[in-house]
């Protein structure tokens, strides 16, 4: 697995089912434990990772400019 996203778990969790949309499956984890003093749930940092063989269809799909891809 290859790190693709760190931020916000809000975030991750949109694109995790974006990711999996696609045929990728995506991994996401807390970037820390225990979680932080004064962070919720939806701003706790996660990092998103991919399997590597589809790390640069990932990219491509959220990065570049697709037009109609997603």
């Amino acid at each position: 697995m290859k790190i693709f996203f760190t931020g916000q778990a809000i975030k991750t969790e949109l694109l995790v089912m974006m990711l999996e949309k696609h045929g990728i499956k995506a991994e996401e984890r807390f970037a820390h434990e225990p979680m932080e003093e004064g962070a919720d749930e939806f701003s706790r940092e996660c990092v998103v990772s991919v399997p590597e063989e589809d790390y640069d269809r990932a990219h491509r799909l959220f990065y570049e400019d697709s037009g109609d891809e997603l």
